[in-house]
């Protein structure tokens, strides 16, 4: 092309492999021929084989022979196998991975197989939701009879053989989950970091007719292969010049992304494993007032499960209540908790509720069910007293719960009393010594009743609070993965699309594909070729009659 200056004040800098250069053209619009000043900054380069590190926003010329062409790779199975022979990997797994022999990772990184996997744990996980977990033998005993299978042979052998009744802690379960992981490692060491390798390569391509058999091309009768450039690089493509010859891609970050996803899922299924294997879990019923240790509820799931300095807090239930719909019916309860070190210091007070928990020192308390404690009464004028409620089961109700007061010698074995049944905190339903039914009470009503000549009180309904306490290492690493995983999803959206052009006198050939938006980018190439400017050659006879 004609005009094209290079500013070059070291005649050393012509001798080596790469020129970059930031430059902006300057076009005279009255001239018929155009001229390109560019402002040139060179580095020496001690390899061809390096890169430079920061081409935004700039096109590189060079001279040199460009690095191993996309086509050769393609084309030749035994240079992906030496890149793959070659890689580093990606941490400790990826070592580990690449020192198994080929056969194992090609079986590994096998797409049906992963897909088999997949559909193994979710099936598992599935199971898992249908089956009680954590319940004792009996119950199992009970519920899958071998007289009475399920499916016509599920038995309760099944469930304790297999380790169903803790599922997600299973040995089948854990395995399922590091065969995946070993899959996933296995395709992105075998398959996605070679395709990056490959991606990251700029190459020319030097001949129209290889350039025409892409899946997009073109051809400008009048135009500069360095304008073409301009206008790719303003679109965001990273553009690379040798000679005639171009090479433009932008969207590499989509090539990038599969591994990012692939270390996503490890990242979910790593935290899964951790949460399964290193936590504690436990439950506990405490009445109003009373206390208990973190460490004497806490029961470790895993061989990764480490007590902690916490598990000496001192838990203290200050307060227990409930909120009711104006039907009766129960809305909500809570508890006022308050947690003392081993010095007797309160270190934190809260009061929690239903999806309000409690978190410190890397456990967690969770409201999750009630009871009824106690009933305080007083017996003409005495007392107070206080009853021991206990739950009880009739005609299938899961809240009810009763108490007696006994009434006369209570040696005796015919010994007779007031019996009083509650379903919740609110009120006390009350029955003479003959079983009939004498009237309702609500706590803290100051209204007494009189029952076969004694008059009776009720001050107050002591409830208990369903507490559960656990410790999830896992937590923070499962919601990290999963963040990943949307993020790194969104970014595999992205199109890598790669541009090829080559000048063959006035006429610039251009070509090029995409691995993703196949129908946007054809538009996209012809917005781009329509921004290219058109060459135009000098007409010396007008200049000749205007001299004239």
């Amino acid at each position: 092309m004609e005009g094209l200056i290079l500013h070059n004040p070291n005649p050393y800098l012509s001798k080596t492999p790469f020129l970059h250069s930031a430059f902006r053209p300057q076009i005279t619009p009255n001239l018929c021929c155009r001229t390109l000043s560019f402002s040139v900054t060179c580095k020496v380069k001690a390899s061809q084989d390096k890169k430079p590190k920061n081409v935004s926003n700039k096109i590189v010329l060079s001279e040199a022979a460009p690095p191993l062409a996309e086509e050769t790779d393609n084309n030749n199975g035994n240079n992906t196998e030496a890149e793959v022979k070659s890689g580093n990997g990606s941490g400790l797994m990826m070592k580990l991975v690449k020192r198994l022999p080929k056969r194992i990772l090609g079986a590994l990184s096998n797409l049906p197989l992963a897909i088999g996997e997949m559909f193994t744990i979710a099936a598992l996980m599935a199971l898992g939701t249908f089956i009680d977990q954590g319940e004792a033998p009996d119950f199992y005993f009970q519920k899958y009879p071998e007289d009475n299978p399920m499916w016509g042979f599920f038995t309760w052998r099944w469930i304790l053989t297999l380790g169903f009744d803790h599922m997600y802690t299973s040995t089948i379960f854990l395995a399922m989950l590091s065969l995946l992981g070993l899959s996933l490692m296995a395709c992105t060491y075998t398959t996605q970091i070679p395709l990056v390798k490959v991606a990251r390569r700029w190459n020319f391509l030097q001949s129209g007719d290889a350039i025409r058999k892409l899946e997009c091309s073109e051809i400008l009768p009048r135009a500069s292969v360095q304008d073409l450039g301009v206008v790719l690089m303003g679109a965001g493509y990273e553009v690379f010049i040798k000679g005639p010859t171009l090479y433009a891609f932008k969207g590499l970050a989509g090539r990038f992304a599969p591994i990012g996803v692939h270390l996503a899922m490890l990242l979910i299924m790593g935290g899964a494993t951790l949460s399964a294997a290193g936590s504690f879990r436990g439950s506990v019923t405490v009445p109003q007032g009373l206390n208990f240790v973190v460490g004497d509820v806490l029961n470790p799931s895993g061989f990764l499960s480490k007590p902690t300095e916490a598990f000496n807090t001192e838990v203290h239930v200050n307060n227990f209540y409930m909120d009711y719909y104006d039907s009766g019916e129960v809305k909500q309860f809570h508890s006022d908790l308050s947690l003392f070190d081993l010095n007797g210091k309160e270190v934190m007070r809260k009061t929690i509720s239903v999806n309000n928990p409690l978190r410190y020192g890397g456990f967690t308390i969770y409201q999750t069910d009630w009871g009824f404690s106690a009933l305080q009464i007083l017996k003409n004028d005495e007392g107070p007293f206080n009853l021991a409620v206990a739950p009880l089961k009739i005609n299938g109700d899961k809240k009810l719960y009763g108490t007696f007061l006994p009434v006369g010698d209570v040696d005796s074995p015919d010994v007779k009393g007031i019996s009083m049944l509650a379903r919740d905190l609110q009120s006390i339903v009350l029955y003479d010594q003959e079983g009939k039914f004498v009237g309702v009470r609500r706590p803290s009503s100051k209204l007494p009743i009189d029952i076969d000549g004694m008059k009776i009180e009720i001050l107050d309904a002591i409830g208990s609070t369903g507490l559960e306490l656990k410790t999830d290492p896992g937590v923070p690493v499962v919601y990290a993965g999963f963040g990943a995983l949307m993020l790194t999803t969104c970014i595999s959206f992205l199109s890598h699309s790669q541009i090829w052009a080559i000048q063959d006198g006035t006429v610039v050939i251009v070509g090029g594909k995409t691995n993703r938006a196949k129908v946007e980018f054809p538009e996209e190439i012809d917005s781009l070729l329509d921004r290219v400017p058109e060459i135009i050659e000098p007409s010396h006879n007008g200049l000749n009659n205007n001299d004239a």
